[in-house]
């Protein structure tokens, strides 16, 4: 017996009967010897962690574009924060904890630079539209490893695809990742708006305060063993229905006074701006784009607006930056 083996007998053992077992998976698209000592999910957190896609997150921003200072959330840090809210709940409920922080480290990998701006004005100019969680699944599926994809699992993929609000994922792990994604952008994002001085403590919701606590600790606190306590020993993941209207209340004091009217968004146009004119570059100098991007036009029959939006997508911000000078910003020149 494998060590593998091992692992996946004693999954049925500890785990939940209501868990996704590492044996019972549905499998990849394209089939795979099994790993020795790995199980399936854990082979799929382990391409998730070392693909380009992942380590691009880190030069992405969460919520403030550009900001000074250096302990600011990007979308990377957001991922981790993720990740370990899904495992800790995850753990506590015995459902397995390797397909939930794949699902989780996976789940952003589809971002645009520029945090939501990028992803409005790519949903916006691209015919197709743009959702980040349709393209993240795309990330794995088709576009890293130079277009041979991740070949992940179908229960990741469809937690990845299915981790945003309008979302229902088939696992009760990619059910946490969904929640976990809300609890942890409103709460994290409270606080990097504290650290700016875009909004106090003493502004947020009193009444959200008083059921959910008065610090980012307390709120994780308290929203985590929610979900723990009422998701115990069900085939589903459940908050209380208190708790979930404040933090759907904090949700939206959130959206009104930082997502879209603070004065820490007001540079978003110019990222918009630049979203729009290089997308507009590309489509008409598609010849212009990496190799393999021109590939999937001439060879896979991809339309140029979609390569064109992978190729933006895919961008940190200071690259985007980079390239917007490089192709729309006069230098100056001498004659020695």
């Amino acid at each position: 017996m494998t060590l593998r083996e091992e692992f996946e007998l004693r999954e049925h053992g500890i785990f939940s009967q209501y868990a996704a077992f590492s044996d019972s998976s549905m499998g990849r698209d394209a089939y795979e010897e099994q790993c020795d000592i790995r199980t399936i999910y854990q082979r799929d957190r382990d391409r998730i962690l070392h693909s380009k896609a992942f380590r691009r997150l880190k030069g992405k921003t969460q919520v403030f574009l550009a900001p000074e200072g250096d302990h600011y959330r990007t979308r990377l840090t957001h991922t981790l924060e993720v990740s370990q809210n899904a495992r800790t709940i995850a753990k506590a409920l015995r459902l397995n904890e390797d397909l939930t922080e794949a699902i989780a480290l996976g789940h952003d990998l589809g971002h645009t630079p520029f945090g939501h701006a990028g992803e409005r004005e790519l949903n916006r100019i691209c015919s197709d539209g743009f959702r980040h969680q349709l393209q993240s699944v795309r990330v794995v599926e088709k576009l890293e490893k130079n277009g041979q994809g991740l070949n992940l699992t179908k229960e990741v993929r469809d937690g990845i695809c299915n981790h945003s609000t309008s979302g229902m994922p088939k696992t009760l792990e990619g059910k946490i990742v969904r929640l976990c994604d809300k609890i942890a952008y409103v709460n994290s994002d409270i606080d990097d708006a504290v650290r700016g001085r875009v909004i106090q403590e003493r502004d947020l919701p009193q009444d959200c305060v008083r059921v959910l606590g008065n610090t980012l600790r307390e709120r994780l606190n308290t929203l985590i063993h929610d979900i723990v306590s009422h998701s115990m020993g069900k085939n589903d993941i459940i908050m209380s229905e208190q708790k979930y209207d404040a933090l759907s209340r904090l949700r939206k004091y959130m959206f009104d006074n930082v997502y879209i009217n603070s004065c820490a968004k007001t540079e978003e146009k110019k990222a918009e701006r630049m979203i729009r004119q290089l997308f507009e570059y590309y489509v008409e100098h598609v010849d212009e784009l990496p190799e393999e991007y021109t590939r999937m036009v001439w060879e896979q029959g991809e339309t140029v607006e979609r390569a064109v939006c992978d190729y933006i997508a895919g961008m940190t911000d200071r690259y985007a930056v980079a390239t917007f000078q490089k192709l729309m910003v006069p230098t100056t020149w001498q004659v020695y």
